[in-house]
């Protein structure tokens, strides 16, 4: 029996692999939920590629998030749909992991990501390297039962000042405790890169409608993430400020950069492209 803590995982199963190649799988997501935003979609992605790069080590390291060259936002999930997760590894060794990858749901593309870099890190730091093996195992197997994620923590952005279409600033203070960091991660938890990004994509969305549009009757849309880097773990309790501005704009895209920062350490920053679509 499965008894792993899945409060924070999106690969139910694991339905084709070979280790440090690539690996297919799927991941039903819960019905019950508000939404299911695009970062937890690559999160799903990028956590199938993981099993693929633990297994070719053999669980003595895992890959975190550090950098994602681009990822593509191609189309909105729904909760009830299930995923359809394809990851294609580079590389894999004792010090990184390079992916790329995709999600559909539907038959629908809705998410690729390329030149994926995650930093390999002990295993045992952070869980229990049977536990993880046993789990793979499973996922291989039978699968794992759904609907162990309930939802993301309430994420308040505290803004800051600023006129519409100016920089836009934003505080956060990570929560000191909440399921999720019972799976991300037993033995240290991390908040993870992708709920920050969501956060980051928040921002640039507020910012965006901000915006002129380029012509009348459109509105800027995000439509891909960029220059992605994580550069240190966010631990429960941290004090995050958040900045979002426009880098570039021309009438077919713009571009904003974000970046945040703990105290004066910049812990991710990446880009977001805008392309002009039609109001609804």
């Amino acid at each position: 029996m499965d008894d792993h803590d899945r409060s924070f995982s999106f690969v139910d199963r694991v339905t084709s692999v070979q280790p440090g190649v690539l690996i297919r799988g799927h991941y039903a997501i819960p019905p019950g939920l508000d939404v299911f935003p695009a970062s937890l979609v690559a999160e799903a992605v990028g956590q199938l590629a993981a099993w693929a790069a633990m297994a070719a080590v053999q669980f003595r390291v895992r890959p975190v998030a550090g950098i994602a060259g681009r990822i593509d936002l191609l189309t909105p999930v729904r909760p009830g749909q299930t995923l359809e997760l394809a990851a294609d590894l580079e590389s894999v060794d004792e010090e990184t992991a390079a992916y790329g990858g995709t999600a559909l749901a539907d038959g629908v593309p809705v998410i690729r990501l390329q030149d994926c870099v995650g930093p390999m890190v002990p295993m045992a730091d952070f869980d229990d390297p049977q536990a993880v093996q046993e789990r793979f195992q499973r996922l291989c197997g039978p699968g794992a039962a759904p609907g162990g994620f309930g939802g993301l923590p309430a994420l308040a952005l505290d803004r800051r000042g600023g006129e519409a279409g100016q920089p836009l600033h934003a505080t956060f203070q990570v929560p000191v405790s909440d399921p999720l960091f019972a799976d991300h991660f037993p033995r240290r938890p991390v908040f993870p890169g992708s709920v920050l990004m969501h956060m980051n994509l928040l921002l640039a969305a507020e910012l965006a409608a901000e915006i002129p549009p380029p012509r009348p009757g459109a509105r800027w849309a995000l439509r891909s993430v960029s220059e992605v880097k994580l550069r240190a773990f966010i631990a429960p309790g941290d004090a995050l400020e958040l900045e979002a501005h426009l880098s570039s704009r021309s009438v077919h895209s713009a571009t904003l950069a974000v970046e945040t920062r703990k105290g004066k350490q910049v812990v991710s920053g990446a880009r977001v492209l805008l392309a002009p679509e039609d109001e609804p």
